[in-house]
């Protein structure tokens, strides 16, 4: 079953469209960054694709009521229960007489939508809350375009447990780079899996540099616009670090043939070296919208989705080794997804409350990943071999946010 995630060689594990007329996609996390752009690829192709359902946390429901009336979504799901009222207020002064969506609400909101009939479902949630729908997702023999990396890092053996041949399509840069750069070989030509970074906003600072960064400079990303959590991962590279353990997950290739390279202009996407030397590169301009729309689409490619090179013009693209000593979340990273188990879902929701505790000024830069090296020291991570269960998960979630909330208000007493 490892084999048969997001492999380019599989073709994916498909349910027929109706008459041959559009895909039916449910969309989750509608509203965020993915979801915008994943909104944009289906408008820009009716004849392609059509979304049927779509889900927020339910912090703007103007805009969640406005994709639905655009959409012609029969389904509207809010994780939010205190978003329900505005929510049907907005839909009402949108839709007035005709007969608006029905709202789907709760904590299990999402986790409904995601078994929704259809032929796709895109996990654009951020967030480990999104476990629960992608296991819903391929449970319910969805294709699952997975957005969500942090479902799979926290939940592995559950999601690979559940996955058919090809169910899983990613939608990350980087993980849609190297299943399309092995097209060009089979999974046992593989020799290594190089994953690129663009470095953040601090690239070539040292790690004394980094101490005072504020929230304004990690916000300031140089080449993607994405929500305040990824854009602060990516500038601690805590964000390449949750990748690389996603490499390993998907493609099932061992951390010692997983490399990160920093590549600032953000071109190559990633990379893939092959047993004979060779290795294969995929490259397009920065625009999430190309990833998106070969999840919606494989396996076809979808005509225009995204600008292409103009290569009439020069240009010089440039390769830098990583600096862990200023960056050391890669490396750990590595540790923690060696350590398997509850350890992926420990140093992502410890990251998760340190990101939180660093924009509320609670705790600065550097203490993010330092605090959740901590929490991660500290963990009782079960033996290799134990079954994992979402209930193991989410207990080690739960600890995890006390012991980082508890470290990062010790570090705000301490002045640190």
């Amino acid at each position: 079953m490892t084999d048969a995630l997001a492999d380019p060689h599989y073709r994916p594990y498909v349910t027929p469209e109706a008459g041959g007329g559009p895909r039916d996609i449910v969309i989750l996390g509608s509203t965020g960054s993915i979801g915008t752009q994943a909104i944009d690829v289906v408008l820009r192709n009716p004849d392609r694709f059509r979304v049927v359902a779509i889900s927020a946390a339910g912090g703007r429901v103007e805009l969640l009521a406005e994709q639905a009336r655009t959409l012609g979504v029969h389904t509207v799901a809010v994780a939010d229960p205190a978003a329900v009222a505005p929510l049907r207020d907005a839909l009402g002064r949108r839709y007035g007489a005709d007969r608006p969506p029905r709202i789907l609400a709760g904590p299990d909101a999402a986790t409904q939508a995601a078994t929704l009939e259809c032929h796709s479902v895109l996990n654009g949630i951020t967030g480990s809350i999104g476990l629960r729908p992608t296991l819903a997702a391929l449970e319910a023999d969805r294709v699952l375009i997975l957005a969500n990396k942090e479902s799979l890092i926290v939940g592995g053996p559950l999601v690979k447990a559940l996955a058919k041949p090809g169910q899983i399509v990613p939608v990350d840069s980087e993980h849609s780079a190297l299943f399309q750069a092995m097209l060009g070989g089979s999974r046992g030509e593989v020799r290594k899996l190089i994953v690129t970074a663009s470095g953040g906003p601090f690239r070539g600072r040292t790690r004394a540099e980094l101490a005072g960064v504020t929230l304004e400079q990690a916000l300031a990303h140089p080449t993607w616009d994405m929500g305040p959590v990824i854009t602060i991962n990516s500038a601690n590279l805590v964000n390449k670090g949750l990748e690389v353990i996603e490499a390993h997950l998907l493609y099932d290739i061992p951390f010692d043939r997983i490399e990160v390279v920093v590549h600032p202009q953000s071109y190559v996407h990633s990379m893939v070296e092959f047993a004979d030397g060779s290795t294969l590169a995929q490259a397009s301009p920065p625009d999430m919208r190309m990833p998106i729309a070969l999840g919606l689409g494989w396996p076809e490619r979808v005509p225009d989705a995204a600008p292409a090179f103009d290569w009439s013009k020069a240009s010089t693209w440039e390769f830098f080794p990583l600096d862990d000593d200023a960056f050391p979340s890669v490396a750990l990273a590595r540790h923690v997804g060696s350590l398997g188990g509850t350890a992926p879902a420990v140093f992502n929701a410890a990251n998760e409350e340190c990101v939180e505790a660093f924009r509320t000024g609670r705790l600065s830069f550097t203490g993010i990943v330092d605090t959740v090296a901590r929490v991660v020291e500290e963990h009782d991570t079960p033996a290799p071999g134990t079954r994992l269960t979402v209930a193991d998960v989410l207990e080690a979630e739960v600890w995890a946010r006390a012991r980082a909330a508890e470290l990062a208000q010790a570090s705000e007493a301490a002045g640190v």
